[in-house]
């Protein structure tokens, strides 16, 4: 569970409470909470009991659990319907899965790191990290370096600034140069490779998705593992899945994307 670094009063401490309950990944105790937390016991309480009150979280006092409660789900599905890539990107990628018969990922940059919001199986899946909904590391997947890649310079600096570089294998960059290198070679190649720095035996192509203006909308990515193909065989599917990530970006035109901001846009009168 991440430490708390910074909040933005009460909401910032609930919301900050909410984010290490969906760490854990799994129903737990007030108790096991508490030794992870930075808060105090009493704040920490009055915190998750608010969360519970409202619906962010729900309580069975038999058990003493906690979990996700109910109206997270709901607003996840509007997030996914008014804020997520995944509506609109559903047929290309269906249609790219159908052609490649290996496993597609749909992501999103969130601070830096890679948000999946949709995935297709391989006709012969095969275990990995990536699942729509979890966050993976920026620096170390293909889908997340192939999105830093094309961001300006200010905001590729700054995503760059977020990234932990912790060394999941032999093959990850550890280091802001060797990753802004990768990222300008990227940028002139058009696509990203993961050479298995996130996960050992697991390979992948990607291409960013861009507006017609060159933003950077999200990302798509083709994974499969060495024990089938190597990164040869991915630059096979090069072609297929730059036209893809071509035709996500021009329906995504009128959609409405939401900034990044790091601050909040409403300001005091």
């Amino acid at each position: 569970m991440n430490k708390i670094v910074k909040t933005d009063g009460t909401v910032g401490k609930a919301l900050a409470v909410l984010d290490e309950f969906a760490s854990v990944g799994r129903p737990v105790r007030f108790n096991e909470m508490l030794v992870n937390s930075s808060y105090p016991k009493a704040t920490l309480y009055r915190l998750i009991q608010t969360l519970t009150n409202q619906g962010m979280l729900s309580y069975d006092p038999t058990t003493q659990y906690y979990s996700l409660g109910m109206r997270l789900v709901r607003l996840a599905h509007a997030a996914w319907q008014q804020s997520s890539l995944a509506p609109i990107a559903r047929v290309h990628i269906d249609a790219l899965s159908k052609e490649i018969g290996e496993t597609v990922h749909l992501a999103q940059l969130d601070n830096g790191q890679v948000l999946y919001v949709d995935k297709r199986n391989a006709t012969s899946p095969i275990e990995m990290f990536s699942q729509a909904g979890k966050i993976g590391p920026g620096y170390c997947t293909g889908v997340g370096k192939a999105m830093l890649a094309f961001l300006d310079e200010e905001r590729q600096l700054q995503a760059v600034k977020l990234q932990a570089f912790h060394t999941y294998t032999d093959s990850t960059l550890t280091t802001p140069e060797a990753l802004i290198a990768e990222l300008k070679e990227i940028r002139k190649r058009g696509y990203a490779f993961d050479r298995e720095e996130h996960e050992n035996q697991i390979i992948c192509i990607a291409a960013p998705i861009l507006s017609p203006q060159g933003k950077v909308m999200g990302g798509l990515s083709v994974t499969s593992s060495t024990l089938r193909h190597n990164l040869d065989d991915l630059t096979d599917f090069k072609t297929n899945i730059l036209h893809y990530a071509d035709l996500i970006g021009q329906d995504a035109e009128a959609w409405h994307f939401p900034e990044q901001q790091s601050t909040s846009p409403i300001q005091g009168n």
